[in-house]
């Protein structure tokens, strides 16, 4: 069993309220775990209305499998989210 972790962190510079960011947050994280089956945490930034650290978390047996969906989420909060992506991370725990 291989856990992969995946952490993005966003700034979102059109936001301007912590409840605008969470609303952005909120569709992003439905459209995730609808499509994808992932877990979806916000980790750090809480209190800051244009920027948010979000964990990702996929558990499968084939290390490949995740890396495969990671870049498909990476690339859906790119197209999707209206803000930036500033970091990303990626860890695989066995």
């Amino acid at each position: 069993m291989i856990i992969g972790y995946l952490g993005i962190e966003i700034h979102f510079p059109y936001s301007h309220s912590l409840k605008e960011k969470r609303k952005r947050l909120m569709s992003y994280q439905d459209r995730l775990k609808k499509k994808f089956n992932v877990s979806f945490a916000e980790l750090d930034f809480q209190n800051k209305w244009q920027r948010a650290k979000i964990g990702i978390v996929m558990i499968n047996n084939k290390q490949t499998l995740i890396e495969k969906v990671f870049k498909q989420l990476i690339r859906e909060a790119e197209e999707s989210i209206e803000g930036e992506i500033i970091y990303k991370e990626t860890d695989f725990f066995k």
